[in-house]
């Protein structure tokens, strides 16, 4: 009688896993697909187009005679973009107020050559 209880025991306790098991699975994966939807390149793929911020800083980021942005940010950003299947949108914006324009959305990822800081690190990513 006493191994029939402790079986019963063991078996209601295993079963009470599982479903705990399972539905944290499902809760983890609904989290995970609300990350997907809101994240930032789900975003840009849906629109299309990556808004680039960047500040004209030679060599890595000018304009030539006709006004074209040129130099390897450019380069990388344009890069980006085809490797993403998107277009690619140039938003120059002063270096100081960069960070802040990132942080309102105003584009998407900043690129260019950004130092890593305390400071930065705690407001973007690298």
């Amino acid at each position: 009688m006493k191994i029939n209880s402790n079986s019963n025991i063991i078996t209601k306790l295993v079963t009470i896993f599982l479903v705990i098991s399972f539905a944290g699975l499902s809760c983890a994966a609904s989290i995970e697909r609300e990350i997907i939807k809101s994240s930032t390149i789900e975003n840009i793929k849906k629109r299309g187009v990556i808004k680039v911020g960047m500040d004209i800083f030679q060599p890595w980021a000018m304009k030539d005679k006709n006004g074209k942005l040129i130099g390897f940010e450019i380069d990388v950003a344009t890069r980006l973009a085809n490797d993403m299947g998107v277009k690619v949108e140039f938003i120059p914006t002063a270096w100081s107020g960069i960070i802040p324009a990132l942080m309102t959305k105003k584009f998407d990822v900043i690129i260019g050559g950004m130092g890593i800081t305390p400071k930065r690190a705690l407001q973007v990513n690298f």
